[in-house]
């Protein structure tokens, strides 16, 4: 189907739009998705499920305490998402947030370094792991709020592709070097570093790396940010926020505004919470799944990450393309077919050669599905609102985050099997699928 453009008043180049500034926020994305990648998804969860929680003592499942954290991190989220939408609503105010929550991200995961192979530290893990993963999905409030800036209606897709891409490009790089130099091995001493197995202080050693390779790719953003803001159009006064209760009376009125402007951005709203969860689901609980369930080693799960960020970052480019050439909401829908029928096809299959071949063919649809969410949004977007409703986006979206942790821990414990947690992942996304049919772009 043709789609049509908004008509919009600005330049056919956007001044801040250098070429610099794009890589610039390409990188940040690097350092963070690569970040976010070793610790909640392929090396720091891994480790505090099977070797941190591995004797916990009766009644604790440490996959199960792993989804209770996430979800207690989005609902975190959700609470504080609108307000930093409404403070970021003023470009200046932009990079402040950006650089505040990716300063907590760095220290945070850095101090990750001081959790030791002992059942006593898996609580203490698990809640640096949620509060890293907050501040990131925080994060991406000023981030994707930056796009406006960046881009126009015609190129949004394609920079927001190139956006992705460099995340999952991230974390090929940062698991490559972390495996070689941490991971890789057997015996007492693992990884180029030949750090000792012993208390964990080889992962330990890996989330200092983690922390830095984040400090050094998302500085150029923080550093660009400044100009990129001064060129934008202010389209809002810069008002002084009045607190968490004046943010969320704010939150009210622009969700009204927007609804009688355009109901069908509210509703995107609404159906990309569920599935982005879904594709969150996939993500974080994928890498305990192969290992538990599939059969594939500790060791080997991180060349799956490898493989499957790969793929993602060329799904990501390819669907940027897609997305400028057809629309986002077909890119959208084809994808999230594709990953309801993987899913289902990964519950009905066993052993580590069926995990790598579906698990990749599902990490094909991740990215185009998470670059034409964004745009299909600043598209959908008024002039100068785009601070307002990447705030939404970020809180509709942590506002069902416990979906998809908490149907995974529903099919665990009900089928008894931590394959079954999958079966909770489909059903969140099949839901997601459904809710987007109804929305008109």
């Amino acid at each position: 189907g043709h789609r049509r453009v908004p008509a919009m008043t600005r330049p056919a180049r956007v001044p801040g739009a250098r070429r610099r500034d794009v890589l610039a926020w390409a990188l940040w994305d690097c350092g963070s998705t690569g970040m976010n990648a070793i610790v909640v998804t392929f090396v720091f969860s891994v480790y505090l499920t099977n070797t941190v929680g591995l004797d916990a003592g009766p009644g604790v499942i440490p996959e199960s305490a792993l989804g209770v954290a996430l979800t207690i991190a989005g609902i975190t989220v959700a609470v504080l998402a609108p307000a930093l939408g409404e403070l970021v609503q003023a470009p200046a105010r932009r990079r402040t947030a950006l650089t505040v929550l990716t300063a907590l991200a760095v220290t945070l995961t850095a101090t990750m370094s001081m959790v030791r192979a002992d059942p006593s530290y898996l609580f203490p893990g698990l809640a640096l792991l949620a509060a890293t993963a907050a501040a990131g999905d925080l994060a991406s409030v000023p981030y994707n709020a930056m796009l406006r800036q960046l881009s126009t209606p015609a190129t949004a897709g394609r920079i927001s592709g190139l956006g992705w891409a460099a995340g999952y490009l991230g974390s090929v790089v940062l698991l490559a070097l972390i495996y070689t130099g941490f991971v890789r091995g057997d015996g007492s001493t693992r990884g180029a570093l030949d750090l000792p197995l012993a208390d964990g202080a080889n992962v330990r050693a890996a989330m200092l790396a983690a922390a830095a390779w984040f400090a050094v790719f998302g500085t150029a953003l923080l550093v660009r940010a400044g100009p990129i803001m001064r060129a934008a159009p202010v389209a809002v006064p810069d008002a002084e926020p009045g607190g968490l209760a004046g943010a969320y009376r704010r939150v009210w009125v622009d969700l009204r505004a927007e609804w009688r402007r355009d109901p069908n951005l509210v509703r995107f709203l609404a159906a990309s919470a569920i599935f982005r969860d879904g594709l969150v689901g996939v993500f974080t609980f994928g890498a305990v799944v192969g290992v538990k369930a599939y059969g594939v080693s500790a060791g080997d799960i991180l060349l799956f990450g490898v493989a499957a960020s790969v793929v993602a970052a060329l799904g990501a480019l390819a669907g940027g393309i897609a997305d400028d050439r057809v629309g986002a909401k077909p890119v959208i829908v084809v994808s999230l077919c594709a990953m309801v029928l993987l899913t289902a096809a990964l519950l009905s299959v066993s052993g580590p050669a069926a995990f790598w071949v579906l698990g990749l063919a599902l990490c094909l649809f991740i990215g185009p599905t998470q670059s034409a969410s964004r745009t299909m949004l600043l598209r959908m977007a008024g002039e100068g609102r785009e601070g307002v409703v990447f705030g939404l986006y970020t809180m509709t979206g942590r506002a069902v985050a416990f979906l998809a942790p908490w149907m995974f821990a529903v099919f665990v414990d009900g089928f008894d099997s931590v394959r079954a947690g999958l079966g909770g992942v489909a059903v969140v996304l099949a839901a997601g699928l459904a809710a987007i049919l109804t929305v008109r772009s």
